[in-house]
């Protein structure tokens, strides 16, 4: 599928409010309603827009400690300490990277006491990792949800 000027104007102003409607889009863009429907249904057809979801400010739900982890596993060993780490509900996003590390792991907890049952019980607990280096978050600058064109 080729994105036009259009389409990535449409992904555009999706990104930054993903509930605005296709009449709003249309007057933005000076198209109709039906034009606006049918390229954004076309967009979700090829796969272009994977989903629609809510961003949720982790701190007003009660999630204070946000920690970053570099997992280095056995290669052996790589995929099933990634499946058992993104179904476990603490982990925000599970990477495999290059470099000195396999996973790269984004956590988000109540408090230090769970930061703390989570790296003892559940972390360290699999079998096929080598090494676990965490980093605390201070302070976020910027967070990006979705894809910037």
């Amino acid at each position: 599928m080729k994105i036009d000027a259009i389409d990535r104007k449409i992904l555009e102003l999706l990104t930054v409010n993903g509930r605005m409607s296709y009449v709003d889009i249309a007057k933005e863009l000076g198209l109709s309603r039906v034009a606006i429907r049918e390229r954004i249904n076309n967009l979700i057809e090829e796969e272009v827009i994977e989903k629609f979801s809510v961003v949720i400010n982790s701190d007003k739900v009660g999630k204070k400690v946000s920690a970053f982890f570099e997992v280095d596993c056995e290669p052996t060993s790589l995929v099933s300490v990634a499946e058992t780490l993104v179904e476990n509900p603490k982990v925000a996003s599970c990477y495999q990277m290059t470099g000195p590390s396999t996973l790269h792991m984004h956590v988000l907890v109540e408090d230090f006491e769970q930061l703390e049952h989570f790296i003892n019980e559940e972390l360290y607990a699999l079998k096929g990792i080598t090494r676990v280096e965490s980093h605390i978050l201070l302070r976020r600058f910027k967070s990006r949800s979705g894809l910037k064109l």
